[in-house]
C-alpha cells in the first residue's frame, strides 16, 4: 500500500539533522529547519487511508519513504509501530529512533536527513517539486 504526497523544496533545505527527516504543509522554511526535506505538502499523516494506518501499526512492517526531486530519487526504510498515530495536519517524520508522536511515520529508519543524497538535497534547496512516496509491506 502507498500513500503519497505532492511538495516542493525551498531555498533553506540543508537537511542536516540527524535523527529525523519532515515534509511539512506549511509554505515556509527557517534556516532553523535543518530536518525539513520539502514544504507546502498536499498532505499530511491525518489524510492517510485508515487502511494504510493500520498496516503501518504493525511491528512487522517494513515502511519505505521514496522521495524524488530534480532527477534525483532516494529511498530509506524503516519500521512500524503499534503507537503510530498519524494523525498530524501539518507534518510526517520519519525517525531514526523509536519516539512517536502524532507526526512520526515510520521508527528506526536507516538515516535521517543528513543521510539523504547530496544531489537531491541540492534540487530541494533549489525549489523543486518533490514526490514523496510512503510504502508499507
Amino acid at each position: 500500500m502507498d500513500e503519497v504526497i505532492r511538495a516542493r523544496g525551498h531555498e533553506n533545505v540543508t537537511a542536516e539533522h540527524a535523527s529525523t527527516f519532515e515534509v511539512t504543509t506549511d509554505d515556509y522554511l527557517t534556516p532553523a529547519g535543518d530536518c525539513i526535506l520539502a514544504i507546502e505538502a498536499d498532505r499530511a499523516p491525518a489524510d492517510f487511508d485508515p487502511e494504510f494506518v493500520a498496516a503501518c501499526r504493525d511491528t512487522d512492517a517494513t515502511i519505505t519513504v521514496t522521495i524524488e526531486a530534480g532527477g534525483y530519487t532516494e529511498t530509506v526504510e524503516g519500521r512500524g509501530d503499534p503507537d503510530l498515530e498519524f494523525t498530524n495536519e501539518r507534518s510526517a517524520v520519519g525517525r531514526t529512533s523509536d519516539y512517536v508522536d502524532d507526526r512520526t511515520i515510520v521508527n528506526d529508519a536507516e538515516f535521517a536527513a543528513e543521510g539523504f543524497d547530496r544531489d537531491l538535497v541540492a534540487a530541494l534547496a533549489e525549489g523543486s517539486e518533490a514526490t514523496v512516496t510512503i510504502s508499507v509491506e
